[in-house]
């Protein structure tokens, strides 16, 4: 398993970050993956230079190159490492599973951007964009509920949904999610148990 650690670029509370630290333990690339956590606010040097956004997740592959945003860092993963594809290579298969990982991406956008604009001076607060967000998150976690997902095939697509609704949790306390999505609250409670997933929480 030769070749340089890999460095991944994270904060501890981020959802997208958290896909990628799943993906690493769930194919086998734990030890090669050093985990490098990040100050948004401060100044990242290194990160920067990875990724010219200054976002996390970003990823320094093991010839050097660097890779950014959550489903294509995960797919690198996915390929580079053990075990069954979390990401199917063509096919229906792969439509479906990333159909339910952009739509679960989609969820923790709204939920950043609420989260932004909470953070905004009272006096800037715009309660029309709050409840827009809010709303849209709703849609879509209605829509992965629907999908009705199981936690026993595990793949990009359930991943993000339970890293979306663990997140939402975590930043939006007063908002829950768990009212009326019996399927999600089945997924998450099956997949926080498990190994990567316990040790990648957002609380940590």
């Amino acid at each position: 398993m030769g070749g340089p650690r890999m460095k991944l670029y994270i904060t501890i509370p981020s959802p997208y970050a958290r896909k990628c630290r799943i993906v690493a333990r769930e194919k086998g690339l734990a030890d090669r993956v050093e985990e490098v956590v990040v100050d948004l606010y401060g100044t990242a040097p290194d990160l920067a230079a990875c990724n010219p956004l200054d976002q996390v997740p970003a990823l320094i592959a093991e010839d050097g190159l660097p890779i950014t945003d959550s489903p294509l860092i995960c797919e690198y993963l996915d390929g580079l490492g053990s075990g069954p594809r979390l990401l199917p290579l063509d096919g229906p298969e792969r439509l479906a599973v990333k159909r339910i990982e952009i739509l679960g991406n989609g969820a923790m956008e709204m939920g950043v951007k609420w989260v932004l604009e909470k953070r905004r001076p009272e006096g800037e607060r715009s309660q029309t964009w709050m409840d827009r967000w809010r709303d849209r998150l709703g849609r879509a976690l209605d829509a992965l509920e629907a999908a009705n997902l199981s936690p026993e095939r595990l793949d990009m697509g359930v991943i993000t949904a339970a890293c979306a609704v663990t997140w939402v949790g975590f930043r939006h306390p007063e908002f829950d999610w768990r009212v009326g999505r019996p399927n999600l609250v089945r997924l998450s409670e099956a997949l926080e148990q498990t190994p990567s997933f316990r040790e990648t929480h957002p609380a940590l």
